[in-house]
């Protein structure tokens, strides 16, 4: 996957997990509430992800527009 789709699945699977935790807590369900949770981490580390790979591809872009001046 590229850094934008990353980020907007990892976007998506928090808020999910968000909404999942809260209906969880509002009838009670523990296993629910930690599904939720599990998801809304999963979601965390798909966004840091696209952020990393982000981050990468501007160093590289960075370091190719420097290597090409150079020439």
């Amino acid at each position: 996957m590229g850094s934008t789709t990353d980020k907007i699945v990892g976007k998506a699977n928090e808020l999910a997990g968000k909404a999942q935790q809260a209906v969880g807590k509002a009838i009670d369900n523990k296993q629910m509430q930690a599904e939720g949770a599990a998801r809304e981490a999963k979601g965390d580390a798909q966004q840091a992800v696209g952020g990393a790979k982000s981050a990468i591809k501007n160093a590289t872009n960075g370091v190719a527009d420097k290597v090409n001046k150079a020439l």
